[in-house]
């Protein structure tokens, strides 16, 4: 039995390197840039990336105020861009890739300390 796997959505805020970073480790994660959406609204990227069964990751806390307005989406991963290196973004998102399931992260958010 094959369990589904988290995937993510990295916002256009999130560096591109934390992306090639979790690919290298066979997780599965695109950018806004990868889709050409940059400066999209941040309600079309939250609504593109629950139909896509994606994890959205971000350092917009506009996401977290769409979650608290009710807006339901498939996970919001939330990290301050000024208080955390690449490499610990990577080792938090590897953790939560290796700890939930997609329906886990259904309507949660989980911040990265």
């Amino acid at each position: 039995m094959t369990t589904e796997r988290l995937r993510f959505y990295l916002d256009e805020n999130v560096p591109t390197a934390i992306a090639s970073q979790l690919q290298s480790r066979g997780i599965d994660a695109i950018t806004v840039r990868d889709l050409q959406l940059l400066g999209d609204e941040d309600l079309n990227h939250l609504q593109r990336a629950t139909s896509m069964r994606r994890v959205l990751c971000t350092h917009d806390s506009d996401f977290l105020q769409l979650a608290n307005d009710g807006v339901s989406h498939t996970g919001i991963i939330f990290g301050q861009q000024d208080k955390h290196y690449i490499g610990e973004r990577v080792k938090f998102l590897e953790l939560v890739h290796s700890v939930y399931v997609p329906d886990d992260m259904i309507n949660t958010i989980e911040f990265l300390q």
